[in-house]
């Protein structure tokens, strides 16, 4: 069913339009080349992802800043998978990482298309938590950039999805009310909530399948959106 009375359209970033597990995995096997590490990646990353994820968690929640971020992540990791690496190598790691993540811009399958749909109709903006220099380039290096009328980023906002601040700094950019707006994203507790709680409309991308509460609007696909946008 169409939601009607919707002018703009914001969309995270990371896991619901630039495919971020697929771009980390590329990033990881290029830097442990670089830097002759015999690590086996299959093995280094089904662990290495639930504690990016967990310390993501802390990263919103501001229990923690970006560079405990960047360095425990992998520190935990090497340390689970019992691979002794120096913490100079660690720091290193770390901030490979972040120059060479852009280089590569696998997109979930129907971006360009739902992006092209969508544009002929509404606004369409970004809010995304992930670190300033490395947001922009994702996205112009992926050439979607074009289709964004603004993008927030939790540096600019000076708070992290779900914090309404961030939400409200968005609205603000855009010139746009919660009223007219809609939230598309992968996370429930950042995305979602986030937005309905400042009054936006909200859809779960749901690629994850995860349990959503009934009344959560959801797709699994983007160009699921057609449904109601």
């Amino acid at each position: 069913m169409k939601i009607k009375d919707i002018k703009h359209v914001f969309f995270d970033l990371d896991h619901t339009l630039w495919d971020f597990d697929k771009n980390s995995a590329l990033t990881f096997n290029k830097i442990f080349e670089l830097h002759k590490l015999d690590v086996d990646s299959n093995q280094f990353l089904s662990v290495y992802e639930p504690i990016n994820l967990n310390y993501w968690k802390l990263y919103r929640e501001e229990k923690i800043d970006k560079s405990n971020l960047r360095y425990k992540r992998l520190k935990d990791t090497f340390d689970a998978i019992e691979f002794e690496v120096s913490d100079d190598t660690i720091n290193q790691l770390s901030e490979d990482y972040i120059t060479y993540l852009t280089t590569f811009n696998h997109l979930f399958e129907g971006t360009f298309d739902i992006l092209k749909h969508l544009k002929q109709k509404y606004q369409l903006h970004i809010i995304t938590n992930g670190f300033d220099e490395a947001q922009q380039k994702k996205m112009d290096n992926a050439n979607i950039s074009q289709y964004f009328t603004t993008i927030t980023n939790s540096e600019i906002a000076g708070v992290k999805k779900p914090n309404p601040i961030i939400f409200n700094y968005a609205l603000d950019m855009a010139k746009a009310k919660p009223h007219e707006s809609i939230m598309i994203g992968d996370n429930i507790e950042a995305d979602i909530f986030g937005a309905l709680d400042v009054g936006f409309d909200a859809i779960l991308f749901n690629y994850h399948k995860v349990q959503a509460e009934a009344h959560i609007k959801q797709v699994n696909s983007l160009l699921d959106l057609k449904m109601y946008l």
